[in-house]
């Protein structure tokens, strides 16, 4: 006889031995469904709970620092985790606090879920935990948007898509270290993306015979159709110039060394102001003339077709210190920087606003108009020692400055200064190492030159003295 038999005749109800089995698992299985009905109820009560919190996370962007964090009640929630992390490049981590954080940097661009699964109070052992899914989105990291399509190697004029160069100026026994002179020249996003060919170019040398460092930057007008063709002719031209003039420079040192002696500071500068422009004025005077004749020679173009910016200086070391000479038309940067001095001397001054925009070019007539004019943009002087001399076109001068007041700002050059030896983290781009005879550095500063600005693509170069 079963209990339930038992139980039913103590209560005063007769049933055979089959009508006590049959009432014992009508019992059993009408028990078990409200049990499991009132389990489903309670699971129910906790999951709108969860859902009630309205658990959101803030969309993010492919390559960049993702952060996002939400809460559970403890009295609720004893235990949970998150599913999905890892395949999006992220990872969670929940405090005892039931504080969740999510981070990293995602790898995948789209809408994506992730699984929210957790145990609750009064949770029985053997029921399986409950689950939300939770939404998340990342956007594309806007740089895969930009095609990088190769110019093509039969256009008229046509230059490589970038380029580095390092000079190296070895050691004396007599000098120690000697400076050394890195460069990099980098097509923008915005030629790129059309197959278009960098306008912008460079020329480096150092003068063996005479210890004179020549450098050049330039900067092609992306209007003009053959401006790739005007920075090439531009700072070929200024350094060939100069070197042909440098190579033998005992009478112009002497003349450096007279100017630098001199009683009359100021009729002695008049007259080095001369020397000077006999060399660096008449080298941009003949770089525009060359640019002029290149478009003769191309039938059916203008001088404009070959519009170009150019910065060029010359620089010496003597026992009195650094003599240093320069000429700048046009957008950009050129500086002087010393930092332990805490001085940042801007080379001239750049032919724009307030905010970059318009310039002016080597092309144009009124730059040489008359002596007044090219005097304007020549600058000299005599300089103790620098950390470095930096010319660049404006596709790295205005994400790096913004405006051109910021130009006369030695902490923005300081802070410049810094991003160029530790690089951009953010966008896995290391700094530049500015080392003695590190030829390496060559490469490191094209890298350099791929970081990431919104709205700024033009072509990028950058020379450096140091």
């Amino acid at each position: 006889m079963s209990l339930i038999t038992n139980l039913l005749e103590q209560c005063g109800i007769q049933v055979s031995l089959a009508q006590g089995d049959d009432f014992q698992k009508w019992l059993i299985n009408e028990a078990w469904n409200k049990y499991k009905d009132n389990r489903m109820n309670k699971k129910i009560i906790i999951e709108n709970q969860i859902k009630n919190l309205n658990i959101k996370l803030s969309n993010g962007t492919v390559r960049k620092d993702y952060f996002a964090s939400f809460s559970l009640p403890k009295e609720v929630v004893t235990d949970f985790w998150i599913d999905g992390c890892d395949s999006l490049n992220l990872k969670s981590d929940i405090t005892e606090d039931n504080v969740c954080t999510i981070s990293g940097k995602p790898s995948q661009a789209g809408d994506f879920k992730l699984k929210l699964s957790y145990k609750f109070e009064g949770m029985v052992d053997g029921e399986e935990p409950l689950s939300i899914e939770l939404p998340i989105a990342f956007n594309p990291d806007p740089r895969s948007l930009w095609k990088n399509i190769e110019t093509d190697k039969n256009i008229t004029f046509y230059k490589p898509d970038s380029v580095c160069e390092y000079v190296k100026v070895e050691e004396k026994e007599e000098t120690g270290p000697r400076k050394d002179i890195v460069a990099a020249s980098q097509r923008g996003r915005s030629h790129a993306q059309e197959g278009k060919a960098r306008d912008d170019h460079f020329k480096l040398i150092h003068c063996d015979e005479s210890d004179w460092y020549i450098i050049a930057v330039a900067d092609g007008a992306g209007s003009a159709k053959f401006s790739r063709k005007g920075s090439e002719i531009a700072c070929e031209t200024v350094v060939g110039h100069c070197l042909e003039k440098l190579k033998d420079s005992t009478a112009f040192e002497d003349k450096i060394r007279a100017y630098k002696n001199a009683e009359d500071e100021e009729a002695a500068r008049k007259q080095m102001g001369n020397v000077i422009y006999e060399i660096i004025g008449n080298a941009a005077f003949k770089a525009h003339k060359a640019i002029n004749d290149a478009s003769k020679a191309n039938e059916g173009s203008k001088p404009k077709d070959f519009a170009t910016t150019l910065m060029f200086a010359i620089c010496k070391k003597f026992d009195f210190g650094w003599f240093i000479a320069s000429y700048w038309v046009g957008d950009g940067a050129m500086c002087l920087y010393n930092e332990e001095k805490g001085i940042a001397k801007l080379l001239g001054i750049p032919d724009e606003g307030e905010y970059s925009g318009q310039t002016r070019f080597l092309t144009m007539p009124e730059i040489f108009k008359d002596g007044t004019a090219v005097f304007e943009r020549l600058r000299f002087s005599i300089e103790d020692d620098f950390t470095s001399l930096m010319l660049m076109t404006d596709g790295v001068s205005d994400p790096m400055f913004e405006t051109a007041n910021n130009l006369n700002d030695f902490e923005k050059w300081k802070e410049f200064w810094n991003k160029i030896k530790t690089g951009f983290p953010e966008d896995e781009i290391g700094g530049v190492d500015l080392s003695d005879d590190n030829e390496e550095s060559k490469n490191q500063l094209l890298k350099w030159l791929d970081f990431w600005s919104p709205g700024n693509h033009d072509d990028r170069t950058i020379a450096i003295l140091y």
